[in-house]
């Protein structure tokens, strides 16, 4: 069997002396030595020591406005949304690539890195709700596209191994009304020049209500699964579906709803633990232990069999309430994954 990959979806808890609007707004004005880079050159690194096989960019903005912004500027664009090339950077992608060649330089080898965009419907339903205006919507899928392309021609010291098109309202959003043939075109179109040069290209989803469309455009050939969470999201994804377009799932093994987990342990507590540290811990140490996850893998394997080929965390840890309990959690799942593979073998 082929060895099961662990990636993580990419947004992860500050440091305390960092914040959202500072970081993203330093993203924009390319302030970039002083402030954002060393916030995420950190966040980055315990991803790595945490043993994360082929970890995001540090995601540190809000997933739509990220992409939007210079969408919405006239100066960056040709027509309505349609954006220049020059305007489709990441800032995310070039720190990443300096971190990448100091790595790079210690061990003669190009880091595996993931980069995650947010795809054309997330970003068409934030900007239209429901209104349909399809022409609209396949340029946002070729300016995502364009990000993906800018960032794989431009990084010299890191193989961007995965791509991943972030679409969480696929399948669970209402105001979702596009006819499924564009959302299948959209989909091809965003991950095209990813496919075209050899990356995996996953589609991240929070219900796979819907997943035969991602199988459908030939761009993408991996699946993401929220089944630490719910199980159950397991039960509707067909293997044979899966084998008749050669796509395979990512499977989340263990659980980042850290709101429902801390739930639970305020009813054990009688009280409101979020500010006791030594309790949080217990989400580590006692409910998404690196047995539990390596199970729950188990269990999906005798499902879904060798069409695994990512596990993971189910989403993001950016509400993570501390980079000390986040990263416990990916050394957790890292566990996990390499006692399955080493059972496995």
């Amino acid at each position: 069997m082929t060895e099961i990959l662990f990636d993580d979806i990419g947004s992860f808890p500050l440091p305390p002396n960092a914040s959202k609007t500072e970081l993203s707004e330093a993203a924009f004005n390319r302030n970039n030595d002083k402030l954002l880079f060393p916030v995420l050159d950190q966040i980055f690194e315990l991803k790595m020591n945490a043993g994360v096989t082929i970890p995001n960019y540090s995601q540190v903005r809000d997933m739509t406005e990220q992409f939007l912004r210079p969408m919405r500027d006239e100066n960056c664009t040709n027509g309505p949304f349609s954006l220049k090339e020059e305007c489709a950077e990441m800032v995310e992608m070039e720190a990443l690539d300096l971190y990448c060649q100091k790595v790079r330089e210690q061990t003669g080898e190009k880091p595996l890195v993931r980069m995650c965009v947010t795809g054309p419907t997330e970003l068409y339903l934030k900007e239209f709700g429901g209104a349909s205006y399809t022409d609209i919507y396949q340029i946002f899928a070729e300016d995502v596209n364009l990000f993906v392309r800018n960032a794989m021609n431009r990084m010299k010291n890191c193989k961007i191994a995965t791509v991943s098109i972030d679409e969480p309202s696929i399948g669970i959003n209402p105001d979702l009304s596009l006819p499924a043939d564009d959302i299948v075109a959209a989909l091809t179109t965003a991950g095209r020049d990813a496919a075209k040069n050899g990356a995996d290209v996953e589609i991240h989803i929070h219900s796979p209500l819907y997943y035969e469309l991602a199988c459908q455009a030939e761009s993408i050939n991996v699946i993401g699964m929220e089944s630490a969470a719910t199980p159950s999201y397991a039960d509707m994804i067909d293997k044979t579906v899966l084998s008749d377009y050669d796509t395979y799932v990512r499977a989340g093994i263990t659980r980042t709803d850290i709101f429902s987990m801390v739930g639970t342990l305020n009813e054990k507590y009688g009280g409101n633990v979020w500010d006791k540290p030594e309790i949080m811990q217990e989400i580590v140490t006692v409910m998404e232990t690196p047995e539990t996850a390596e199970k729950r893998l188990e269990k999906l394997y005798t499902v879904f069999g060798d069409r695994i080929k990512y596990a993971g965390p189910d989403c993001g840890l950016g509400s993570w309430p501390s980079q000390e309990l986040a990263a416990a959690l990916l050394k957790n799942t890292g566990i996990a994954i390499a006692a399955f593979n080493k059972n496995h073998k």
